[in-house]
């Protein structure tokens, strides 16, 4: 197919017309960040969760992550997740039953995703990265449950944004560690080895089994330092 100049200049269709429609995007983008920014603005402390939504009701990981979150909401901590069915579901219901506030990111998709009925605060995505970034912004911790490619990108995203200095650093915490042992053992046998990443990067991760061992974790972490984030942190989320 050739294009002609003519149909190049034409601002009802080709090239200029789909500039057109790229330019409004930008303000739904824009609404998203904003209502996500308000939304979310006092929900501090809170833990982000992340597994498979495949996960059904009658499965341990469910229960695990379930419990987990009813801990993390009675000891203050606010449960974000994605919203959706399966893990994300189990932890928005364990906060729902705790004290604290539960929040569902939910994103818009083809397929497989639809809101779980456990949110306090529920928000709606079209576009991944805005959602992405509601899931750093406000979080003091993030705990991982086996997932799929969805989960393993949130990771693969806060363990680059800890890595490079562009979020403060905060616990990640790999829930059940026979599944993520081949994974963890790629980083430390190849990825170090071939100087992909460096020795020390191992130590951003941390495997629990147990739901209290996860609370025990972030507590830890924030034994001598506040959960807010300090002044210096706050400018570096503001480049987030």
């Amino acid at each position: 197919m050739v294009i002609t100049q003519d149909r190049r200049r034409n601002p009802r269709g080709g090239a200029e017309g789909q500039l057109t429609r790229e330019s409004w995007r930008v303000f739904q983008i824009m609404a998203e960040f904003v209502e996500g920014f308000e939304q979310l603005a006092q929900i501090s402390p809170s833990v982000s969760f992340f597994g498979s939504a495949r996960t059904p009701r009658d499965h341990p990981h469910y229960a695990l992550a379930e419990e987990i979150a009813r801990l993390l909401s009675d000891s203050g901590f606010s449960v974000v997740s994605g919203g959706g069915p399966g893990i994300m579901e189990a932890a928005n219901k364990g906060a729902f039953e705790g004290k604290s506030t539960s929040i569902g990111l939910n994103i818009q998709l083809p397929m497989e995703q639809s809101g779980n009925p456990y949110q306090d605060i529920s928000l709606n995505f079209r576009h991944f990265f805005a959602r992405k970034v509601m899931f750093v912004k406000h979080a003091s911790a993030y705990v991982v449950l086996p997932g799929g490619f969805g989960t393993l990108d949130e990771m693969a995203e806060i363990l680059t944004l800890v890595q490079t200095g562009k979020t403060r650093k905060i616990p990640i915490i790999l829930v059940d560690g026979k599944f993520w042992g081949g994974l963890l053992d790629w980083f430390r046998d190849t990825l170090c080895p071939a100087g992909t990443i460096d020795q020390e990067d191992l130590d951003l991760v941390q495997v629990c089994e147990q739901p209290q061992q996860v609370v025990d974790a972030i507590f830890n972490h924030y034994e001598t330092r506040r959960f807010e984030p300090s002044p210096a942190e706050q400018e570096i989320l503001l480049e987030l």
